[in-house]
């Protein structure tokens, strides 16, 4: 629970009763490798922390899945549309290893939110946080070239280059296999 317990801090630091308080409320799962955490149009009802593993969202579509996300240690899954307006979500996340997990409940959670101002700020700050890394997501899909696309992954999360299948790094940026290919061999 360390990993959980430092991203905790990086979002937003709070006080050892709050943060005890958040931390007790998480349940511990061992998941393997493949096994959906959440399915498109369902309602997710759970927040989960990533303590060992990586994990991808994918949406369907016409040409099959398009990878929307990776997440790994100390990052958080959740379907948005379900913790925020108890909708069905429109995204899949599956695992692409063996993790460790640690799940609240969105009621949970949002319990918490209206019982403790601190951890309401914590709340207020991940959305924050994850809003920006959706706007940048957004901003470089639109703008950037896929060759500096894989250079911000290269940079930003050299692992999941070794942990996670190309087709999926290539559906991530945008291209295809061979396209990924071409701009891999182009770096060596």
């Amino acid at each position: 629970m360390n990993t959980i317990s430092s991203q905790i801090d990086t979002i937003l630091p709070l006080p050892v009763e709050e943060k005890q308080l958040l931390l007790s409320r998480l349940q511990r799962m061992e998941e393997p490798k493949g096994k959906l955490i959440i399915s498109a149009g369902k309602i997710g009802h759970y927040v989960y922390f990533i303590e060992e593993g990586i994990a991808r969202a994918f949406c369907e579509n016409q040409r099959g899945q398009t990878t929307i996300w990776f997440g790994q240690e100390g990052d958080v899954m959740l379907s948005y549309l379900s913790f925020f307006k108890d909708k069905p979500g429109y995204e899949s996340i599956e695992l692409l290893e063996n993790a460790i997990l640690y799940r609240i409940s969105s009621k949970d959670l949002q319990q918490l939110y209206r019982q403790h101002i601190h951890i309401a700020n914590w709340g207020r700050k991940f959305a924050e946080y994850e809003l920006l890394k959706a706007e940048q997501r957004f901003m470089d899909l639109q703008f950037k070239t896929a060759t500096e696309r894989y250079h911000d992954l290269l940079a930003n999360s050299p692992d999941i280059l070794k942990r996670v299948q190309l087709g999926y790094i290539a559906s991530y940026l945008g291209i295809t296999q061979v396209s990924l290919s071409r701009i891999r061999a182009a770096m060596k």
